[in-house]
């Protein structure tokens, strides 16, 4: 017996935005196209200005598209709109609330927004792991930056939405909310729920994203696994200050970048682990004494910087 096919909890398909900006077009999405598995922890990182909030807004249908289709989980945006937004949950990267209404009731409209009735179980909950239980009858306007942000967490999810957008969700938020918040979220992701995050934070993207897209003008410059982008574009850094009598060899000088603001101290970009023993041990052959010593491991925020930069130098995209 054949399965159906299933469909992909996102399809985005050569879609383009252009807005008009004291009287110039400003193309804020250029021709983009990609598709998010169901139950997949997908990371959309850039710039300020890479296009991000755009996409997800014509995602939600805040903004519609010049050309190109939008699916959620084969519904499309515009023509299926209404079941297309009943499967996405959006936590919004600006505060925006009503300051008149308690957060258990904004999360009551919220759910009757979506035809939702007798929810109280599930606001419970997500109030218990959004720490916002002793601040279910505070009026919005009374809670702090950190609080609202909760809410509006809380508000994304409350009609236990398939699809999950995470636009900047942890900005001005303290660190044990962040962690407790990142504990929610991955019990929903291995629940079934597919996570779209967008963060400044690329710490957060590197642990919790199993696949990346890097946007920079309005359009998508890679599409990787997170461990395939780290290992194409970010390499292991090995500083060294070496002792005041050594001289440091002219084959490692030409490989070497000095650190500013110090005659004695030498910094190494490297492919491989082999790569550093091979300078550590031309250090000990030319007699050099090592006063200090620091190894940084490849990581997304470097591979993030190093793309940029070759994509911008490069003048195209990958």
């Amino acid at each position: 017996m054949v399965k159906p096919a299933v469909a992909p909890a996102v399809s985005v398909r050569h879609v383009s935005k252009t807005f008009l900006r004291s009287r110039q077009s400003v193309h804020a999405l250029r021709d983009v196209s990609l598709e998010i598995a169901p139950g997949e922890f997908f990371g959309l990182l850039g710039p300020n200005g890479a296009g991000k909030t755009t996409l997800i807004s014509c995602m939600a249908g805040l903004c519609r598209q010049d050309t190109g289709d939008i699916r959620i989980l084969g519904h499309d945006t515009r023509s299926d709109y209404r079941v297309a937004r009943r499967a996405l949950g959006v936590v919004p990267q600006e505060l925006v609330f009503d300051p008149f209404f308690s957060v258990r009731e904004i999360l009551r409209l919220q759910s009757g927004y979506f035809g939702i009735t007798h929810n109280d179980a599930w606001i419970d909950e997500l109030l218990a792991e959004l720490d916002l239980t002793n601040k279910a009858d505070h009026s919005m306007r009374s809670l702090s930056g950190g609080m609202k942000r909760r809410v509006l967490v809380a508000q994304a999810l409350v009609h236990r939405p398939p699809v999950i957008i995470l636009d900047e969700p942890t900005a001005g938020v303290d660190v044990a909310l962040r962690q407790g918040l990142w504990q929610f979220i991955r019990r929903l992701n291995r629940d079934g729920h597919t996570i779209i995050l967008t963060t400044h934070y690329l710490e957060e993207a590197e642990a919790l994203c199993g696949r990346l897209a890097l946007m920079r003008s309005g359009e998508i410059c890679a599409l990787e696994k997170t461990e395939t982008l780290i290992r194409r574009f970010a390499k292991h850094r090995l500083i060294v200050r070496l002792g005041e009598a050594s001289v440091l060899p002219p084959m490692l000088q030409a490989m070497a970048q000095a650190v500013p603001e110090s005659t004695r101290t030498w910094e190494w970009t490297l492919d491989a682990l082999a790569d550093i023993e091979s300078v550590l041990a031309a250090l000990r052959e030319s007699g050099c004494t090592l006063e200090d010593m620091s190894l940084s491991p490849p990581d997304l925020e470097t591979a993030f910087l190093s793309f940029m930069g070759h994509d911008q130098a490069s003048g195209g995209s990958a």
